[in-house]
């Protein structure tokens, strides 16, 4: 049962989890209606707290809080896991795909902003992820489809792109993941790479740590 009326609650996916004091977890969390926010899970760290075993990475789950009025650190209260994504553990580079993609939401969004759209899109990813070979058309595909929520889609018409890499964009940004990892890339995956890699710099200012990896090229 979840508490008082006056904590608030909502769904949300773990991005973080780090140690706050011996006893305490800080947990980072995206979520649709309050974008990405933080709490404190006082006493997460002893063997007989109820947040024991409920908090690591990609966890889905119900909780509530208490809104701090001094900081950005509220307290987390309760929680009921939904989804844990245990197939997304088999792999290493399942992790080092859901990883740099947290990386770059967390670079290209504001703290406590609502962002249903890109809680979506990281859901579904995460779902995904599991179900298939981790390629990099599912990272391309991520990126664009992030860009395009953010209004910064990029103009095909004024890139260097061949057509065939310009088709693959369109694509990319448009298809479900299904549709994006049954694609064949040949020689546009470089292509696809570089033109990425220079638009999302110049748009954020730089790339999260763990592209190449998250990519496998």
């Amino acid at each position: 049962m979840f508490r008082s009326c006056m904590d608030e609650r909502a769904q949300g996916i773990v991005l973080r989890v780090h140690p706050l004091t011996e006893t305490s977890l800080i947990v980072r969390w995206l979520t649709a209606e309050l974008g990405r926010t933080a709490t404190v899970a006082k006493g997460a760290r002893r063997p007989k707290s109820p947040f024991r075993g409920k908090l690591d990475l990609f966890y889905f789950a119900d909780f509530t809080f208490s809104r701090s009025r001094r900081s950005e650190l509220h307290t987390l209260r309760e929680m009921n896991l939904l989804e844990t994504n245990p197939l997304l553990r088999r792999d290493l580079r399942y992790v080092q795909q859901a990883s740099y993609c947290t990386a770059l939401v967390e670079q290209a969004t504001e703290v406590e902003t609502p962002l249903p759209a890109v809680f979506k899109l990281m859901h579904s990813l995460l779902q995904y992820l599991a179900r298939r070979e981790p390629l990099p058309q599912t990272i391309f595909g991520f990126e664009l489809k992030l860009l395009a929520e953010l209004g910064l889609e990029p103009d095909l018409a004024k890139s260097r792109l061949t057509e065939g890499a310009r088709d693959i964009v369109k694509l990319l940004g448009r298809s479900d993941w299904n549709a994006a990892g049954s694609m064949k890339l040949g020689g546009e995956l470089i292509e696809l790479q570089q033109f990425l890699h220079g638009f999302l710099i110049y748009h954020l200012g730089k790339i999260p740590k763990g592209r190449v990896a998250a990519l496998g090229v």
